[in-house]
């Protein structure tokens, strides 16, 4: 078993930041950026910021936008493996960031809708020699739910991050993913489309552990890890073994960080702790979340999406000082 599988999306992101974030019919003055984003490609640059081997399965465009995207997985070391359509553009985001680090994304997702399952059948022996698949839901679902399942039957590990919250997700694909790591919103999303369960998702850090615990264990059958911004993490475990941890739920508390643009925190997230966990399979799941929280916490002290990853050399010093 060698490394980490991604399965998502390449966006080009267009970012514009400004002292707030614009509301409905107000114009606002800020500056612009241009660079690499979308989920899957963010988790990626993770991933191999943590010294994890590898491979991004990606759907990109005939254009520019696609020759940049695979000129930077090259310098990142990761092994982009694409599909390519000709007749639609690769996919794009505008994001917009306030002073405070906040951000609204829209994402047009153009080629990354229409990645194929023949595709990630053709690239079959990848997703049974790694030893985690990572996938999120910019993507086409379908292609997401047979390479979680072609990692599922070769005996490798699943994750499956629940994002956007508005993506389509079902229990049939649910059950593929070892693990899940929903966001509050997405986690609020999951609880009224899988269980028809009203949560506000700005009451999810604040519920007691015993009601999110419940919630977890009708939500999926597998392990679940909310992440709560600066509440931390929330961990409901239906077997903690699984992930060689001894408690059935649990927090962590967030690391501090002087945030000035969450964009892609989630993703820095994710992709942390898939290499962590294709590091050292035997790693306790508690100690792969504590690694995965400082990586993203410190993302979010730069600018932009996958350009912000640290590196996990990054993350040791920090942690010996």
């Amino acid at each position: 078993m060698n490394g980490v599988v991604v399965v998502g999306s390449y966006n080009q992101d267009h970012v514009w930041i400004g002292d707030e974030l614009p509301q409905p019919g107000a114009t606002r003055s800020g500056r612009y950026l241009s660079g690499p984003g979308g989920k899957g490609f963010n988790q990626a640059v993770a991933c191999a910021r943590s010294h994890a081997a590898t491979t991004f399965l990606v759907a990109l465009g005939n254009d520019a936008a696609a020759q940049h995207a695979r000129a930077l997985a090259t310098g990142f070391g990761i092994d982009l493996v694409d599909e390519v359509h000709a007749d639609v553009a690769t996919g794009s985001a505008g994001i917009f960031v306030d002073a405070r680090g906040r951000n609204v994304i829209v994402v047009a997702l153009g080629a990354n809708a229409v990645l194929s399952t023949g595709f990630v059948d053709a690239e079959m022996a990848r997703l049974r020699a790694a030893a985690v698949t990572l996938a999120q839901l910019e993507v086409d679902r379908d292609a997401v739910f047979r390479a979680l399942a072609i990692a599922r039957e070769a005996g490798r590990r699943t994750i499956l991050n629940p994002a956007p919250a508005d993506a389509p997700v079902d229990e049939a694909l649910l059950e593929l993913a070892d693990l899940i790591t929903p966001n509050e919103t997405e986690f609020a999303a999951l609880c009224l489309r899988i269980l028809g369960e009203q949560v506000v998702a700005d009451a999810v850090a604040a519920m007691p552990s015993v009601e999110l615990h419940a919630l977890c264990r009708r939500l999926h059958k597998g392990s679940v890890v909310i992440t709560l911004g600066s509440a931390g993490c929330f961990v409901s475990h239906a077997d903690a073994a699984t992930f060689n941890d001894t408690a059935a739920s649990y927090r962590i508390a967030a690391i501090k960080a002087n945030a000035i643009d969450t964009t892609g925190a989630g993703d820095a997230f994710n992709g942390a702790l898939a290499a962590e966990l294709a590091r050292d399979p035997t790693l306790p799941l508690a100690a792969a979340i504590r690694y995965a929280s400082a990586f993203a916490g410190v993302s979010t002290e730069r600018r932009g999406a996958a350009l912000s990853m640290p590196s996990r050399d990054d993350i040791v010093s920090r942690a010996s000082t």
